[in-house]
């Protein structure tokens, strides 16, 4: 960005990174959304338990990619301010923490169940679940570098191979889907353990794209030439930036989780509707979070050039498409709540009506939290381009735990608002999460 911009200049430059970067974000989202889609078809209780799982392993993974999201800013800096050889240690330092976390992180997903029903979730469904995570446990270090090699080319504004990759992963996990959880083509009918199967060949398919094509077209940074080689100080760098964000994401991932926890307390088929609200409301957030994205690259290159007006004017360009966005969001919640729910469901589930009723509730609680939630991932992303992480961490720690927590447990149980009660508790925290995060990056703003 340049300090004679227009607002109008920052929309159109913020667009045209974040679109394909939205893409992207959709299409990784459209594989858990294919999964969702096609075992609520093959029934309730393996929707039921690929939820559970589900989200167990998508808090390690979050937790996780801050090292690859610490990637973006940095890259994004080194490359503005020319140096090149930052950009190569960066990545490579990324990669090395990503692939650490994720062996770290495995055996306990791989042995699962126990904790499910130590959380109090339903014995059966605790084992299915437990089966599909431990299967799905091999794609979590795949995934984490997939991450970080979409974080360096993203930062290098490389992103429609980003997206294309994305998408080819997309149709792959279609296609291996359906011949896995329901035995076509002659294979094996293994349900929810085929789509925990099938993210494993996704994730890999992905990774050996996006790694030949980095090495392939981006060869001025010779990003694999003695790949094995460590660099502590690139890694103490990544590590310091990468573990907050790391934090920060688990503290919100952690935040739906705990939902998804109490939502099991509940009963079975509030799950399952929690789940599908969930992959709808996460749907349109993605589109949010392309847009952080690009405001982390934007800000990240402004740091590096010391544009303090190009920084403040992006910011304010990238917050008023998103809250656009939230406002459009907000309609479609309320306006066909039953449509978008209903897709997730076989029409002959004897459940189904039961489970679109719970839905449209769920739904209408989300549409009050869109504009908050815009605002808190907008402002994270802004602080990261700076390089912030630490204060935004405690933020989001104190917002989701010490007060989003709490209140959906008081909402949903003891005040008697049950699903609905632990939605609107989702509500507060992210709402007082988007407030000092915002007032957090106009501190730091107006002294650039």
């Amino acid at each position: 960005m340049t300090s004679v911009a227009t607002y109008k200049d920052h929309a159109i430059r913020v667009l045209r990174l974040g679109l394909p970067l939205i893409g992207s974000h959709i299409a990784q989202l459209a594989i858990t959304l294919s999964d969702a889609v096609m075992l609520g078809w093959y029934g309730v209780d393996a929707l039921a338990a690929e939820v559970l799982g589900g989200t167990f392993f998508f808090v390690l993974f979050l937790f996780g990619s801050g090292f690859a999201w610490a990637v973006m800013p940095m890259v994004a800096r080194a490359e503005a301010a020319g140096e090149g050889a930052s950009v190569r240690r960066v990545t490579r330092m990324g990669a090395w923490a990503s692939a650490a976390f994720g062996l770290a992180a495995m055996p306990l997903l791989i042995w699962s169940a126990p904790i499910f029903r130590l959380l109090g979730q339903d014995p059966s469904l605790s084992q299915l679940a437990g089966q599909y995570a431990a299967l799905v446990s091999g794609a979590l270090v795949p995934a984490l570098l997939v991450m970080v090699l979409k974080s360096y080319l993203a930062a290098l504004e490389r992103t429609a191979v980003v997206l294309w990759v994305t998408v080819c992963a997309v149709l792959l996990n279609i296609l291996v889907n359906h011949a896995l959880i329901f035995g076509n083509w002659g294979l094996p009918e293994l349900g929810v353990r085929g789509a925990a199967i099938a993210s494993v060949i996704v994730n890999l398919a992905s990774l050996a794209a996006l790694a030949v094509y980095a090495a392939t077209s981006t060869a001025e940074h010779a990003l694999f030439s003695r790949l094995w080689r460590p660099d502590c100080d690139a890694l103490r760098d990544v590590v310091r930036l990468g573990w907050p964000i790391g934090l920060t994401n688990l503290a919100e991932v952690g935040l739906f989780a705990a939902s998804t926890v109490m939502m099991g307390w509940i009963g079975k088929l509030e799950l399952a509707a929690h789940g599908i609200a969930i992959q709808i409301t996460s749907l349109t957030f993605m589109v949010h979070l392309g847009l952080s994205n690009a405001a982390t690259i934007r800000a990240g290159q402004a740091h590096g050039r010391g544009d303090g007006t190009g920084l403040r004017r992006g910011a304010i360009a990238v917050l008023w498409v998103s809250a656009l966005f939230a406002a459009l969001t907000v309609g479609l919640y309320l306006g066909i709540p039953e449509a978008m729910i209903g897709a997730f469901l076989d029409p002959v589930e004897p459940d189904r009506a039961a489970v679109i009723s719970i839905g449209t509730g769920l739904l209408a609680a989300a549409a009050l939290f869109q504009l908050v939630d815009a605002g808190q991932v907008m402002a994270l992303g802004l602080l990261r381009g700076l390089q912030d992480t630490r204060a935004p961490m405690l933020i989001a720690a104190l917002s989701y735990w010490a007060v989003g927590v709490p209140a959906s447990y008081l909402l949903g149980f003891p005040l008697g608002y049950g699903g609905i009660g632990i939605w609107l508790g989702l509500a507060v925290g992210l709402a007082l999460a988007a407030v000092f995060l915002l007032a957090r990056f106009r501190l730091l703003a107006v002294r650039a």
